[in-house]
């Protein structure tokens, strides 16, 4: 064994959290737990499941503030964040096991000349991996487990090496919930194991919330040995401002969103697209956001620190203008002003790749049409948003996004029964809402004759 799950206080540099991977035979038997519970738990009646994603619930709602501190001590979230985070979870349950029952019934199909009676039944599959990333660390696990877990799956969860605490007190928590032993099981795995996970024939999905690079290799494993798998990778999403009447407003939901959770969100708006000379309005309204902030939160740890710097003095070097922040704190802890960029051409790094931090980007057009160009040009496909003082204008260029949800005067729809996905390199698949019941199910259908 080998220490590899660490948690490192991004807001000091000190270790707060140690743990070992995983050996083989622990490995093993929780594959061999979670096979075994398939059988039961996927037979017992939805409603039962659905009363202890209800139980989960409330847990969440009751532990929240515990929760929220343990997120900022392992990854520097900003503790009413946290708080809000476990709410969200709290929240996805409660949908879940509110709504799954109705989600899985059984849907009848006419069957015309066959004759007969016909229904699609929504049957569990049985053991999942779950791969879990460090930004969100109990909602990207809520996303994955709740729906199956009222579906009747079993669940194995790989959580991020950075979190080990946050992955201990959601297994505890379900424990405590009711799951019983083999539904759910948090296994502090390697690289190598998880392909040996991957490959084994007891399991029968895999979901992977995280990087392109990983997304790709799991993806790669998981058609090798004909699984089904579900990838939510990264996003420089879009958001087109082409006109407005209240800029504050504009430019104060541009500049919450983009530093929510430190700037650290898949479907953060990491380009702010402006038409005309709107757009020197909106960088001096950012620039005004970024200089009154005077105690950011760290970032997850300092080489994520270190990394956004150097997009950010890339972009810089190739002309760009850094207007505000962009400043990267003492080693070791893990601080960056936030930043304001604009002007960013096409051969510097942050044109293409994810800022995945505290800089807000701002791209000036001349016309909607240029706005879709610049926004469709990303190779990421996750969300995107519109804005006009005449929505129906919004919504024309809405619709020709290239990505899995599109906005008109909102950054994001965001909710338990919202859809969440992306296309191109953001991924495939959906979590949430009653697309996440469609996912890892067998959708059966059953023939009955005349």
């Amino acid at each position: 064994m080998s220490i590899a799950y660490r948690a490192v206080d991004p807001a000091t540099g000190e270790v707060v959290a140690e743990h070992d991977t995983a050996t083989d035979a622990e490995v093993e038997a929780a594959l061999a737990a979670a096979h075994a519970a398939a059988s039961s738990w996927g037979a017992l009646a939805i409603e039962e499941r659905a009363a202890v994603a209800s139980e989960v619930a409330r847990l969440f709602a009751e532990r929240k503030d515990a929760l929220a501190e343990l997120a900022q001590r392992e990854m520097g979230k900003p503790l009413s964040e946290g708080v809000e985070e476990a709410e969200f979870c709290e929240a996805i349950f409660r949908y879940f096991a509110t709504e799954g029952p109705r989600l899985a019934a059984d849907q009848p199909i006419p069957t015309g000349d066959a004759g007969g009676t016909a229904v699609i039944q929504r049957r569990p599959l049985g053991a999942l991996l779950g791969i879990m990333p460090w930004n969100f660390p109990y909602y990207q696990v809520a996303r994955f487990v709740a729906p199956n877990l009222v579906l009747g799956n079993t669940m194995l969860v790989k959580h991020a090496e950075s979190v080990p605490g946050c992955a201990l007190a959601i297994a505890r928590l379900l424990a405590d919930a009711g799951v019983p032993e083999g539904v759910y099981a948090n296994l502090f795995a390697d690289h190598d194991q998880i392909e040996t996970i991957i490959a084994d024939p007891r399991v029968q999905g895999v979901s992977l919330t995280g990087s392109e690079r990983a997304g790709a290799a799991v993806a790669s494993l998981a058609g090798r040995h004909l699984k089904k798998c579900v990838l939510e990778l990264g996003g420089s999403d879009p958001m087109i401002i082409l006109d407005t009447d209240d800029l504050d407003a504009v430019v104060t939901a541009a500049w919450d969103f983009r530093t929510y959770n430190t700037g650290q969100a898949c479907n953060a708006n990491k380009r702010i697209i402006v038409v005309g000379d709107l757009a020197d309005d909106v960088v001096a309204g950012l620039v005004a956001k970024a200089e009154a902030v005077t105690d950011p939160a760290p970032l997850s740890s300092r080489r994520a620190a270190e990394t956004l710097h150097e997009q950010v003095q890339d972009a810089v070097a190739h002309g760009a203008t850094l207007h505000a922040g962009g400043v990267l704190g003492p080693a070791p802890t893990a601080h960056y002003s936030p930043a304001v960029l604009s002007g960013i051409p096409p051969e510097a790094r942050a044109f293409g790749e994810e800022l995945f931090g505290p800089v807000a980007a701002v791209y000036r057009v001349e016309s909607a049409e240029e706005a879709l160009a610049l926004a469709n040009s990303s190779a990421y496909g996750l969300g995107g948003s519109v804005f006009s003082a005449d929505p129906a204008r919004a919504r024309a260029v809405a619709e020709r996004l290239e990505c899995g949800m599109a906005n008109v005067n909102s950054t994001a729809g965001e909710g338990a029964e919202l859809p969440f996905g992306g296309v191109k390199r953001s991924g495939f698949g959906r979590e949430l809402g009653p697309l996440g019941m469609e996912e890892f199910v067998n959708k059966r259908l059953m023939y009955v004759a005349d």
